[in-house]
């Protein structure tokens, strides 16, 4: 999606941004206590406002998470700058062989993330039952 697809607006919920980029909300929540660049505002009422540079942050997380097979720790570190945007080596290798999957440090990497992801979930899940 290029920026010319975003809605021309000052603020957008994060129901808009979740049609815009096709990243489900708790994705996006989750995204944001893994990326520090990534910070909406909240409204009065506690919900997120996200702005257009937001928007094409998300889209630049989901490219490089996505499409270019980085890991959190390695877009994080491509938009901070301290690492190039080229392809993981090890992704070329995955695309190239999926049994390039079984290496270890991947599966430990992809259970950290699971654990990670897990985690948010349920403190959203004790969130929302508090505020029954």
């Amino acid at each position: 999606m290029t920026t010319a697809e975003i809605p021309d607006k000052l603020y957008y919920s994060i129901g808009e941004v979740k049609k815009i980029t096709s990243v489900e909300s708790y994705v996006l929540r989750f995204w944001e206590s893994e990326f520090p660049s990534l910070r909406p505002r909240k409204n009065k009422k506690g919900h997120r406002t996200y702005r257009k540079k937001d928007i094409e942050l998300i889209l630049k997380i989901k490219e490089l998470l996505y499409e270019n097979k980085f890991t959190i720790p390695g877009a994080r570190e491509v938009l901070s700058g301290k690492r190039s945007p080229v392809v993981p080596q090890q992704a070329r290798r995955q695309a190239a062989q999926p049994e390039a999957l079984d290496d270890a440090e991947s599966l430990a990497e992809i259970h950290r993330e699971l654990t990670d992801l897990m985690s948010l979930l349920e403190r959203e899940q004790n969130e929302d039952i508090f505020e029954e």
